[in-house]
């Protein structure tokens, strides 16, 4: 895992257009998991494209600081075998 903010920002920069899968903590015990695509990349915060047929919107956004307090965690699907590309 990476240990400052700069570092999830320079790795993320990296997987920008690639599809992933978010968990997030919704609180009070929730975990919510969506699938989009890491659309844009900020200086404090990154910005998921939502798959439509399952989610009622279409972007959502998170802070780097959210990825370092593991509220939220991003596995990044690689395309050729479907398969998990942990990220971290």
């Amino acid at each position: 895992m990476a240990k400052t903010l700069f570092e999830i920002k320079q790795g993320l920069e990296g997987y920008v257009g690639k599809r992933l899968e978010l968990t997030a903590n919704g609180g009070r015990r929730k975990t919510i998991v969506r699938s989009g695509v890491l659309a844009e990349t900020y200086p404090s915060v990154f910005i998921v494209e939502l798959d439509q047929d399952e989610n009622a919107f279409e972007r959502v956004s998170y802070s780097y600081a959210d990825v370092l307090t593991e509220t939220v965690e991003l596995n990044f699907l690689d395309e050729r075998n479907k398969g998990l590309l942990v990220e971290q």
